[in-house]
């Protein structure tokens, strides 16, 4: 079982989206009228009007299932499953409605409620991708279904907007951090990828509690992308490579070719004049080829940086 999490601003392209489609049928509701699309995108309306300053007042939630897991689920689990998740991220007291969709080979079903609640206060999202894969995780295990075995098996070709996005960051991180031994060499990396990194601050001082990463626009925390892609987990990776010996110079991407008109452009005199000069050449070339780089320390981000203000703002964007 896993979540997909969206807030959006607008209750009427969602609802029909979710119910204009012979595939699909309504689960469970509360506080909505759920018989009409047009009666239950009013009702939605109509609550959110309590707090209009809330832009993104549509929260939306995928769950879905392994195929797998097919023989095991019935209307009235998945109805339930949905009740009990939404109870435990804190989804209560407000309106929502649970459509079954069954467009896809897998089972799963659309949460669509109101972050505005019966009492007009807002409902938080705060790091809810985080409390979502825990919780998504122990139901998993404790209904007894299909555990996934990890990003490797999801196919990158079916999916679109954020989920593109944030497994193509996933499979970059991955490729960097088997070879990075630094903060620098990470972000120059990440960079080739069109990934930028944007590091969070502890409020007044340069000591960095946090990490994302920016791809097309789009920004992600980094235990979304993956637990141990957090600012903490990268620099345990970043010091278990320095204690393996793992070394990564700027002469292991570039071509052959790169480096033999390097060292030939450095040579003062030219290549016609004879046998001696071309072996001065040749030389010269084998030397900086196969010389062994070993790149000096360097430091780490939380020392590259000025001290902040305490005024200003926490987070702050490199990318290079």
């Amino acid at each position: 079982m896993i979540a997909k999490l969206i807030v959006g601003k607008s209750f009427g392209g969602c609802v029909r989206y979710l119910l204009e489609r012979e595939q699909s049928k309504v689960l469970d509701s509360a506080g909505v009228r759920d018989y009409s699309i047009k009666a239950l995108i009013a009702d939605l309306n109509a609550q959110r009007k309590m707090r209009p300053q809330l832009g993104n007042a549509v929260g939306h939630t995928v769950l879905s299932w392994s195929n797998e897991d097919r023989d095991k689920l019935t209307l009235e689990k998945m109805a339930l499953h949905a009740r009990e998740y939404m109870e435990k991220m804190g989804i209560k007291n407000t309106q929502y409605v649970t459509v079954l969709h069954t467009d896809k080979k897998h089972p799963h079903l659309h949460i669509v409620y109101n972050r505005v609640d019966n009492d007009g206060k807002t409902i938080g999202n705060f790091n809810h991708w985080h409390k979502s894969r825990k919780l998504c995780r122990e139901m998993t295990e404790r209904h007894g279904y299909h555990l996934g075995k990890g990003k490797a098996k999801v196919n990158r070709q079916a999916l679109k907007g954020n989920d593109r996005l944030r497994y193509a960051i996933h499979d970059a991180l991955k490729s960097v951090m088997a070879k990075a031994t630094t903060w620098k060499q990470v972000e120059t990396m990440l960079a080739k990828h069109g990934i930028g990194i944007h590091y969070k601050y502890r409020s007044g001082t340069n000591e960095v509690q946090g990490i994302s990463f920016e791809k097309d626009g789009v920004k992600f925390k980094g235990s979304a992308i993956d637990r141990k892609y957090s600012f903490a987990g990268m620099e345990k990776q970043l010091n278990e490579n320095r204690a393996m010996g793992i070394t990564q110079s700027e002469e292991e991407n570039r071509t052959l070719a790169d480096q033999i008109r390097e060292v030939l452009g450095q040579q003062e005199k030219p290549i016609t004049g004879g046998l001696e000069v071309a072996t001065e050449v040749l030389g010269a070339f084998l030397d900086a080829a196969f010389t062994p780089v070993t790149p000096e320390p360097e430091p780490d981000p939380i020392w590259r940086r000025k001290k902040k203000k305490p005024e200003q703002e926490q987070s702050r964007g490199i990318s290079r």
